[in-house]
């Protein structure tokens, strides 16, 4: 399956500002599962781009910026195929009461930070929410009826404001975007003993079979990533209620989401100058590209 991709960004402001460095998020790394093989970002005013790798292995670019504007336009096109995902061999049915599950000496040293808790429930608002999920089932993929559970208790809310709800907040509000959503799953996944990362990227519409999305198309998705032993990461999107679908479309991880922002930078201008910003993502069906010729 071969897919092009059109993400822009753009930010507008009541007078010509300067911009800082802006770090950008949006291409993906090739794998087994998910291919590039073509991309080009296009920036308005202009920026010199500084490709590097960061901490988690992500391609990242930065932009450094010498005009100043009154609008800011990010786009990044791809074009990428798309392959089947990794799917769990196996039932993952820790014991309920403790859900201990049991990762390698190696494999714990290379997952620590993805199992250390991240945000704070002094209150034990997140315990308590997982005790009545543990007495609430008794078989099943463990993650999956996670994954069902969240779907279920939570209703979608579009939030274009940047940030990521506390989970505390989610489970209060009973509401959240998608990375709202996967920012609570893999807060108790880790609380269930798993390690999770957090995960963004695109996700496209579904055959009328499948059935609709909750999260819109059209727009950046968020989901989570766990890692299962013998399995390695499986993608769990609570917010649509999937596992390792072909339709999640993978640009970057990290372990807390603001790690994973697909662009963050700063300005400077006079206050109240910022008016608005603007996310529009397209992803059409594309022909296999020609042969390359001897």
């Amino acid at each position: 399956m071969y897919l092009r991709i059109r993400h822009a960004t753009t930010y507008r402001y009541a007078c010509p500002v300067s911009f800082g460095p802006h770090r950008l998020m949006l291409r993906p790394r090739d794998s087994f599962d998910l291919r590039v093989l073509d991309t080009a970002i296009a920036i308005s005013p202009p920026a010199s781009l500084r490709w590097m790798h960061d901490a988690y292995g992500n391609p990242v670019a930065t932009a450094a910026f010498q005009t100043a504007a009154d609008t800011l336009e990010i786009v990044s096109e791809l074009l990428v195929q798309r392959f089947g995902s990794a799917v769990p061999s196996n039932p993952v049915e820790p014991d309920i009461a403790c859900a201990a599950i049991s990762y390698s000496a190696a494999e714990r040293a290379v997952l620590q930070p993805y199992l250390e808790l991240a945000a704070a429930d002094p209150g034990g608002v997140l315990d308590a929410w997982l005790e009545a999920f543990r007495a609430g089932i008794d078989a099943g993929h463990l993650l999956r009826e996670l994954a069902g559970a969240i779907n279920r208790s939570l209703g979608y809310s579009l939030r274009y404001d940047e940030g990521t709800q506390h989970p505390v907040d989610t489970l209060q509000m009973q509401s959240g975007s998608c990375r709202d959503y996967a920012w609570l799953f893999i807060e108790l996944a880790r609380r269930l003993g798993f390690a999770a990362r957090f995960v963004t990227g695109y996700i496209h519409e579904r055959s009328a079979a499948d059935g609709a999305l909750t999260s819109l198309v059209g727009l950046t998705h968020a989901w989570a990533d766990v890692f299962i032993p013998g399995d390695g990461w499986i993608e769990f999107d609570p917010t649509n209620d999937l596992v390792a679908d072909r339709q999640l479309l993978r640009v970057a991880v990290a372990r807390v989401p603001e790690d994973a922002s697909p662009v963050a930078g700063s300005y400077v201008g006079p206050t109240g100058s910022f008016l608005g910003l603007a996310v529009g993502v397209s992803i059409t069906p594309a022909a296999a590209p020609e042969p390359a010729a001897d």
